[in-house]
């Protein structure tokens, strides 16, 4: 999942070398020395990976964009993995989230870095409480 722009801009950046990778395997002939199997399963492969990266573009896109109006869990254990999505779609940076619970902008890096699983209980339930209240504001 992009979690920021940075890793947006990172994904974007691949997604582009990967649509160049495939253009070469749509465009050159295979060399002589690679077996046929093997061209196309590294062209495959590639295909499989840019669709992941263009799946992910897309998701970040979807939230920067106002996002779902509702996110579901499945479990409670999946709570920590929506408050990322939460935060894109109420369009807050790093740096709001980190301002709002008196945290320095490095410590929720840490914190989305491990999905939340490195947060003490109470800073998953101040940064979970804030989430909640500016996404369902931006929702109305």
């Amino acid at each position: 999942m992009i979690k920021n722009e940075r890793q947006y801009r990172i994904t974007q950046s691949w997604a582009a070398k990967f649509r160049a990778s495939l253009e070469e395997f749509t465009t050159k002939p295979r060399p002589k020395n690679v077996h046929p199997k093997m061209w196309e399963a590294q062209k495959a492969s590639v295909q499989s990976q840019l669709r992941d990266l263009e799946d992910e573009l897309r998701e970040y896109e979807r939230l920067k964009s106002g996002g779902p109006k509702t996110l579901e869990l499945d479990s409670l254990d999946a709570l920590p993995k929506v408050l990322i999505p939460a935060g894109i779609a109420a369009g807050l940076t790093q740096e709001d989230l980190a301002a709002r619970l008196g945290l320095k902008p490095q410590q929720i890096q840490r914190y989305e870095a491990s999905d939340y699983q490195t947060a003490s209980f109470a800073a998953f339930l101040r940064s979970r409480a804030s989430l909640i209240s500016e996404f369902a504001m931006s929702r109305n």
